[in-house]
């Protein structure tokens, strides 16, 4: 059971560590086009921000049933 569980941790660290490096480069390579996006975010409704996040997790979880067991 804790090697299990040592063996999703360190998974769960790695998909952390991905979406760290990928939220680094779009900052990095773009930062003035993520300051525009985010003055932009500030017009969105909170019910679109809401169902756009609920369809991210969905579509990750989705992608992640695809891949299989880990």
């Amino acid at each position: 059971m804790g090697a299990q569980f040592g063996h999703w941790l360190s998974y769960a660290v790695i998909g952390f560590a991905l979406v760290l490096v990928l939220e680094g480069l779009i900052y990095a390579l773009f930062p003035q086009g993520m300051k525009t996006m985010l003055v932009r975010m500030l017009g969105v409704p909170a019910s679109t921000l809401r169902t756009c996040g609920l369809v991210a997790v969905i579509a990750g979880l989705g992608l992640l049933w695809v891949v299989g067991p880990i």
